[in-house]
């Protein structure tokens, strides 16, 4: 078969899975997200949401991608340190436990860039879902190389369920039954079924591990099953984990994964993802290389996105629209200054408690590793836009408040400097 007439295959293929547009609040009937269909009623309702905060009201439309008129540039090019800049953000951190980047984008010609101890490696935690997110859209795109369209289709109509992949973590997910009206929150059971787009909402908003490895399975398969994946039914996706060796099975896990920072240029001292988010995915997929985040390698892909680079332009925006937060707020994006501000968030954390050393270890409060990590890009409504990656590891203490803290003091330099100039 020539590559023309296989590309032509998988473009009908795709097709068949028919056309979808997107997503936030107003984004249901284009995504099938069952908890937007409650938030977009409420808002028609004239319901007080007050888990949401005014900069959690985008459209569609709205969201847009920052670095478009620098997608010629390499990201060497634009991480150029501004000095004055960088002395007025930096004199903002605490010292040691502390390693950042920043970047102010609110004139794409004119950027300023700050780094802070920016290749110290962290373990990342939940940011890394955000690799994770990069690994099921550049999957798709392989499946679906002709249509957009087909990829979201993809993404709102393959339903697939849990099993032992998604079970094991404590945070909840939110599943609203739009018949009765009934939203409830509860851990993810082996039996849940959503598509893959709620999966990747549930990683994401909530950052749900057992969704995170549902959806890094789902981009396993896809890389295995290519243009097959769309009519891949349980029994033979299991029967593949069965019968494939165990070693084969990681280092494909690793490469799906992995592949698209490299395709980046974010070495895998700066960014790489080793083991899945619950251990039941151990059964089959072991762990390879561990995990490590950098500040550096957490704002080169942050650009990139903002550039359109990630993949392509539309992929990089829809993928920057999941990251939308239209859910409650904490850690760094909690602060008050952020309110009004449109933010694209994702927080990680993972400490250990020695409690023969302190019986009264507390939670997020490690006392042997307790790191906490914070990616965001923020929109203020004055036209003020910016980029940070934040990576703390500070013992025997809770750093959300010094999370949000720091997000108020970096919000305020970039202010100040946008309204002098």
């Amino acid at each position: 078969m020539t590559k023309i007439l296989k590309l032509l295959l998988i473009f009908f293929i795709c097709i068949s899975f028919g056309f979808t547009k997107y997503y936030p609040i107003d984004g249901y009937e284009t995504t099938g997200i069952a908890r937007l269909y409650q938030l977009q009623k409420m808002l028609n309702d004239s319901i007080d949401i007050r888990r949401i905060t005014d900069g959690a009201h985008l459209k569609l439309a709205d969201i847009k991608l920052n670095l478009l008129s620098r997608q010629n540039d390499s990201v060497g090019n634009i991480l150029v340190e501004d000095p004055g800049f960088a002395k007025k953000i930096n004199r903002l951190f605490p010292g040691s436990g502390y390693s950042a980047t920043v970047l102010d984008m609110t004139k794409p010609d004119s950027i300023k860039y700050a780094a802070y101890r920016e290749t110290a490696g962290y373990q990342p935690g939940s940011v890394g879902k955000i690799a994770v997110l990069a690994a099921l859209f550049t999957q798709l795109s392989k499946i679906c190389p002709l249509s957009w369209d087909a990829r979201t289709a993809l993404l709102k109509n393959k339903r697939v369920t849990a099993r032992y992949w998604g079970t094991g973590d404590h945070h909840t997910i939110p599943i609203y039954d739009i018949e009765n009206d009934k939203l409830t929150r509860r851990r993810v059971v082996a039996s849940d079924e959503f598509s893959l787009y709620e999966w990747a909402d549930h990683m994401v908003s909530v950052s749900n591990n057992g969704a995170a490895s549902v959806v890094w399975r789902e981009a396993l398969l896809m890389a295995a099953f290519s243009d097959k994946y769309e009519n891949l039914t349980e029994e033979q996706a299991e029967t593949y984990f069965k019968e494939t060796p165990r070693d084969s099975l990681t280092n494909l896990a690793n490469l799906v994964v992995n592949q698209p920072l490299r395709d980046l240029g974010i070495s895998k001292d700066e960014w790489r993802l080793g083991s899945f988010f619950t251990g039941a995915s151990n059964r089959y997929v072991g762990d390879k290389g561990g995990s490590i985040g950098t500040p550096v390698g957490l704002m080169k892909f942050l650009v990139q996105l903002e550039q359109g680079k990630i993949i392509d332009e539309k992929s990089s925006l829809e993928m920057k629209r999941l990251l939308y937060l239209t859910d409650r707020r904490i850690r760094y994006a909690k602060s008050p200054r952020l309110d009004d501000a449109a933010v694209y968030f994702k927080s990680g954390s993972f400490y250990k408690c020695d409690r023969v050393k302190d019986p009264n270890c507390g939670s997020y409060a490690g006392n042997v590793f307790n790191y906490m990590n914070s990616v965001i890009i923020v929109e203020q409504p004055n036209g003020a836009k910016y980029i940070v990656c934040l990576m703390t590891n500070v013992l025997n203490k809770n750093s959300a408040g010094a999370h949000m803290y720091l997000a108020g003091s970096i919000d305020k330099v970039i202010n100040t400097i946008e309204e002098k100039e």
